[in-house]
């Protein structure tokens, strides 16, 4: 039997699956046989053929987990399954046996296990396992994951916890993600001054860091479905600024701030050869990620010669420029396998920011 612990949520985007890394790191270096399991999967994706929820789909890639993917997805919600259930075409009761046989075959195999809950504590409820309920079944001790601030923590906490505990799910810490690090002791004090009363811990996690929070070049290729023209090393590079290149070329140069994609409609020619001559300047090639080239119009031969030669990394969308930035700008940045140096940086982080024997004396 393993050692079970519950990733929660105060809600999306408070870094859990970062922490679930980290943890999944740390516990290797501890336990001979460590497992990952998303008993709810609402981001369908896929592995060799097999559907699979993204998260659980990253641990198998960079773990070397593969075989026990079917385990580790065993539920992934796809488009209109909520809707199958309240028509009865979906049964509860298969839902919950699929998630509790899967857990109980991995808890079999490991000496320690992670369960990932999806978004927050209530998420689930509709098909009758909420995460809350998932945790009591499981017999985990339950870590909860919160972003950084004081008010907004405290808040979204308070109304997480309810829910475990009408499971009676113990709850044994809260790991307070995305710190303004000139801030992090004291953000740190005041929620302990916050939760003084509670039984649980206040750990802290990561800082806030834009090489974590922005997206690669990779991921926004991937979220706008289109075709990125340039090596790995670049595809990796991470977006911390996206300009939309309205003004006149000069004025664009003279905006860009570090690692900045630029949005340059196909009209804009001498724009797009302004910036891939940049390119080729090393005081700029800190400042210029690369070119999203929106717009249906052909760009003229000549300046896709220039583009091409340039190296600049470019992709072409058949979109305008402002559907363009706000498909970018509504995306969260998430970790894909392939992202082998955002991984190795989480790694890193992980084995400087937490104390993975002080989470593991958590668990009951």
């Amino acid at each position: 039997m393993a050692r079970k612990l519950f990733i929660a949520a105060t809600g999306q985007n408070s870094g859990k699956t970062t922490t679930s890394l980290s943890l999944m790191h740390m516990a290797r270096k501890k336990y001979d046989r460590v497992g990952f399991i998303k008993p709810i999967g609402p981001k369908p994706s896929s592995l060799d053929g097999y559907p699979a929820d993204k998260d659980a789909v990253l641990m198998a890639k960079v773990f070397g987990l593969e075989e026990d993917l079917p385990l580790m997805s065993p539920f992934v919600l796809n488009p209109g399954d909520t809707r199958k259930v309240l028509d009865g075409e979906l049964s509860r009761d298969q839902i919950a046996s699929q998630m509790f046989s899967a857990i109980a075959e991995l808890d079999a195999k490991n000496d320690f296990l992670i369960i990932e809950g999806a978004g927050h504590s209530g998420v689930g409820s509709l098909l009758g396992c909420s995460n809350a309920r998932i945790a009591q079944v499981a017999g985990a001790s339950v870590l909860l994951v919160t972003g950084g601030g004081l008010g907004n923590v405290v808040d979204a906490a308070y109304m997480n916890l309810a829910l475990f505990e009408k499971q009676r799910v113990p709850v044994r810490a809260a790991l307070v993600n995305k710190i303004i690090p000139q801030k992090r002791e004291q953000t740190l004090n005041y929620l302990r001054m916050a939760f003084a009363n509670e039984s649980f811990k206040v750990i802290g996690g990561f800082n806030y860091q834009p090489i974590l929070a922005n997206p690669t070049m990779r991921r926004i290729a991937s979220v706008l479905d289109i075709e990125l023209h340039c090596s790995e090393e670049e595809a990796q590079r991470i977006v911390h600024n996206i300009q939309i290149g309205a003004a006149s070329a000069q004025r664009v140069a003279g905006l860009l701030k570090d690692s900045t994609l630029v949005i340059v409609n196909s009209s804009r020619d001498e724009l797009m050869v302004t910036l891939a001559n940049l390119y080729q300047i090393d005081e700029y090639r800190d400042r210029l990620a690369g070119i999203i080239i929106p717009g249906v119009g052909p760009i003229s031969r000549i300046t896709q010669q220039i583009i091409d030669s340039s190296g600049i990394p470019y992709m072409r969308a058949g979109r305008t420029s402002t559907d363009v930035f706000e498909i970018i700008n509504d995306d969260v940045s998430k970790l894909v396998a392939e992202d082998t140096h955002k991984i190795e940086l989480v790694k890193k982080l992980a084995e400087e920011r937490f104390n993975f024997d002080a989470i593991d004396a958590l668990i009951d």
